[in-house]
């Protein structure tokens, strides 16, 4: 059985190669933290040139929402790939995912919530 850290890191490297291949640039750090029936990623820096310009704009609020709404649908469109990688690295389904950039610092984090406790043989927790 693995432990706790290389599922932590299976996952980081899984979040990785999917902005890399799905958003088409990946962010400069991630660290997964597995909490209960939760996964919390942190990925930092992953804004692009363009969307750091946007975000400065004269109209920083309007180029802050349309950042997160772009954000936003790419990766519910892409949260079936995510939810299988998260399965295939804890054998556990996810329930939901939740999400938010940062147009500040170009942090984003992305909650898995699970079906149940990885290594766990019963089903949800209650």
């Amino acid at each position: 059985m693995k432990s706790q850290g290389e599922l932590e890191a299976e996952i980081s490297q899984a979040i990785v190669r999917f902005e890399k291949e799905y958003m088409g640039r990946g962010p400069l750090e991630t660290r997964t933290f597995l909490v209960d029936d939760l996964v919390v990623v942190r990925l930092r820096n992953v804004l692009t040139p363009a969307e750091h310009k946007l975000a400065a704009s004269p109209d920083p609020a309007r180029g802050r929402d349309l950042i997160k709404q772009l954000r936003q649908q790419l990766i519910e469109t892409g949260a079936p790939i995510l939810y299988e990688a998260v399965r295939g690295v804890l054998g556990v389904a996810v329930r939901s995912m939740h999400t938010d950039i940062s147009t500040r610092t170009g942090e984003r984090v992305i909650v898995f919530t699970l079906e149940g406790r990885p290594g766990e043989k019963s089903g949800p927790a209650g």
